[in-house]
């Protein structure tokens, strides 16, 4: 699987990262369990096995910041506005923090989705919800208790974009160029 994803800014990814301790915590599964230095918040833009980058870099995916100005807008501010709740499987769940939608946010998505192909139908405008994952698996019987745990709102900033190629296990900056990405902390 490919990606690519907006990442967060320090305060806002210590604000997701707190989510997944308080739940890992409780005994809810979270993505605090998933100590891969790849794993930090982000909000998945695109995302397919056969996801193809058009116009965005050359062979390493990497941009100058004016690459036809889709990363210039960056950093973009978000808001998370609630929980999200996804089926993930005969009585297991996805949580996740809602992204407020806003026009530039959807400006980006779409931009982004002229220079890509092979994207799954789920991250295609009109059909994407913006999202920050906080637990997947969660048992059906844990919902209530993993609700009862979360703040619902906060605010923040996208900084960066990243691609991550799931077969490789490589994360790729995208831009700003020269940004720095966040690692899982340890």
């Amino acid at each position: 699987m490919r990606s690519i994803e907006l990442v967060l800014d320090a305060s806002s990814d210590s604000l997701i990262r707190a989510d997944w301790s308080r739940l890992a915590a409780a005994g809810v599964p979270s993505q605090a369990g998933h100590t891969s230095p790849s794993n930090s918040p982000h909000i998945t833009l695109a995302t397919g096995p056969d996801l193809t980058v058009q116009d965005l870099a050359v062979q390493d995916l990497t941009v100058p910041d004016n690459a036809d100005g889709l990363w210039q807008e960056l950093p973009l501010e978000v808001g998370f506005s609630g929980i999200q709740v996804f089926p993930s499987g005969a009585g297991k769940y996805v949580l996740a923090r809602s992204v407020v939608v806003t026009a530039a946010l959807l400006d980006l998505h779409r931009a982004l989705h002229e220079r890509v192909a092979g994207a799954l139908p789920l991250t295609m405008p009109d059909a994407w919800t913006p999202h920050v994952t906080l637990a997947r698996r969660v048992p059906g019987h844990l919902l209530e208790t993993a609700l009862d745990l979360l703040e619902l709102r906060g605010e923040g900033q996208c900084t960066a974009a990243r691609h991550w190629d799931s077969t490789t296990r490589t994360i790729t900056s995208l831009g700003p160029f020269g940004q720095e990405l966040p690692r899982a902390p340890g």
